[in-house]
């Protein structure tokens, strides 16, 4: 009878802990599976390299869902915290600390401005705390703005540095449509040079300050370029180059934007020399083979591939000199391969054409596929805001268009509208604004924002209608990469030509509920295209809303 109990109790346990695994297998989270399927589907990939895919789709599952349950324990630790403090105003406690640490800073221009941003961020009606709440964590968990921490140096010596945001991915699924696209940034110092590199990607560089040269080479062919502010310029994968910074005085600041051809959103840089920051790709091999497909002894090539020279070196004037002896981009017959002949013969200057947009508050300047050959199969356009001191460009969306967006100079701040996800009713960090509230059904919409400062990198979607501000003290200058850009409309939400004002007059009044004339009262009255005065600039010069 006891080996009877014995026996149907092990059984049971068995069909439990199969019972648990069943489960536990039809509740694997959908990330999951198709990072495992992604895994199992990748030409070319090996068992070992199968079972390492396997392994690292796991630990990144389980890094996500520590994620969540940290991010689950802090917001009941938040309501805890709010139920014993109940009777104090957290919005006046953190505008008083707020304007202690104002009270340390030196300059009165720089301490007014300080005390403005407090106020900004603290000053609310009643019942408004939760608002207050939200603006602190905005910057942390707004899933559209990347942080100068964001970027990774890949390459650093004392003599500049090549760094790279991380994927857009790791921050949101809200951004998967940019899976397949990175961003870096090069800085190099004056009178340096950047070592031979070849990437496993097609990259789009702009340079953004200083002047220097680029030189390709592919099979048999070597093409030197002068590169120079607002300089557009494509290499294709795999291409091996190499670049100097020829300005005795200024740095050379270049941003790319990539797509890598392995694997989605992973690319890799093959350095030919190595040094202190890289190793070479040469390393890799055996001494056997590199003897026999150099046709020289070991020992000599130790001396060169075991030099530590590292990936930005100093180079001496007559070096430079020499190296930089290249073609002007943007002019001349033939093409540059591989483009046909017909198309630019190297880099061309985004500020040739002159500003598509241009007041008083801002210039913009844009390149579009039409324009140059370079950009046409990648479906990208690049464009340039100098937004005045004191003014902004918007609001106003894009039709096709998701904009990546590099702040190269100033500071300012952007404002988004953001569909809120109905399924789960997530803020996701948003400021919640005035409207925003959920009635009965229908989207709904909440802000985000944020500060913005040089090499901010923030997302607009398209659709999504946006507005730039540049500070009070100095003009915001941002790049932006717009991808899947053909065909792409920029609509205007204010100003001349905005959309609501070339709506129909019964257009108006049934979408809006009050006169037409009212609504032309109000979107007809900003005279100005695309930029305008800021809001701290309308009320500065007192200008009058009635």
């Amino acid at each position: 009878m006891a080996v009877k109990v014995r026996f149907s109790l092990a059984v049971l346990v068995f069909s439990l802990l199969a019972l648990c695994v069943g489960i536990a297998k039809a509740n694997k989270d959908p990330e999951l599976k198709v990072c495992e399927h992604q895994c199992k589907e990748q030409l070319g990939y090996d068992e070992r390299e199968v079972e390492k895919c396997l392994g690292d789709c796991t630990k990144e599952h389980f890094r996500r869902k520590e994620e969540r349950e940290r991010e689950t324990r802090g917001t009941e630790e938040e309501d805890d915290h709010e139920w014993r403090s109940f009777t104090v105003d957290p919005a006046k406690k953190k505008l008083g600390q707020c304007l202690e640490e104002c009270q340390r800073q030196g300059g009165g221009e720089q301490k007014s401005l300080c005390r403005l941003r407090c106020q900004d961020k603290y000053e609310r009606e009643p019942g408004r705390e939760e608002e207050g709440n939200m603006k602190e964590k905005e910057e942390e968990g707004n899933p559209y703005v990347f942080e100068d921490r964001h970027l990774k140096s890949e390459v650093e010596t004392e003599h500049g540095r090549v760094r790279v945001l991380e994927k857009f991915t790791k921050k949101s699924k809200l951004l998967r449509g940019l899976e397949n696209i990175r961003v870096a940034i090069i800085e190099a110092n004056p009178q340096t040079f950047i070592a031979p590199t070849h990437l496993d990607a097609v990259f789009v560089l702009f340079v953004a300050k200083g002047r220097g040269a680029i030189t390709l080479i592919h099979e048999k062919d070597k093409q030197t370029f002068n590169l120079e502010r607002g300089d557009v310029f494509r290499v294709p994968a795999g291409t091996t180059f190499y670049m100097v910074n020829k300005d005795e005085n200024e740095k050379l600041r270049v941003a790319k934007i990539l797509w890598p051809v392995n694997l989605p959103g992973n690319f890799k840089a093959f350095h030919g020399a190595g040094g202190e920051d890289a190793q070479s790709f040469f390393r890799a091999f055996s001494w056997e083979l590199l003897e026999a497909a150099l046709k020289t002894d070991r020992g000599r090539l130790e001396r060169i591939f075991k030099q530590q020279q590292g990936g930005i070196v100093k180079a001496s004037k007559e070096q430079i000199q020499a190296l930089g002896h290249g073609e002007e981009g943007g002019h001349g017959g033939g093409g540059l391969w591989p483009f046909p002949t017909g198309g630019s013969s190297g880099p061309f200057n985004i500020f040739d054409k002159g500003p598509v947009k241009r007041n008083n508050y801002g210039q913009l300047f844009e390149a579009k596929p039409k324009d140059s050959e370079q950009l046409r199969d990648l479906d990208l356009i690049v464009s340039l805001a100098n937004i005045t001191r004191g003014s902004m460009a918007g609001p106003y969306y894009n039709s096709k268009a998701t904009m990546i967006s590099i702040v190269l100079e100033g500071e300012g701040y952007f404002e988004m509208a953001c569909p809120r996800d109905s399924s789960s009713g997530s803020s996701m960090g948003y400021i919640e604004s005035e409207g925003s509230r959920r009635g009965k059904g229908g989207q709904t919409y909440q802000r985000t924002s944020s500060r913005l400062s040089r090499s901010s990198v923030f997302i607009v979607p398209a659709g999504h209608p946006v507005a730039t501000v540049a500070s009070e003290n100095s003009n915001l200058e941002v790049l932006c990469f717009e991808v899947y850009a053909k065909g792409n409309v920029r609509y205007p939400l204010a100003g001349k030509w905005n959309v609501i004002g070339e709506m129909d007059r019964e257009a108006k009044e049934l979408a809006y509920g009050v006169p037409a004339k009212e609504v032309d009262q109000i979107f007809g009255k900003q005279q100005e295209e695309f930029f305008f005065p800021g809001p701290r600039r309308q009320r500065r010069e007192g200008r009058a809303y009635a």
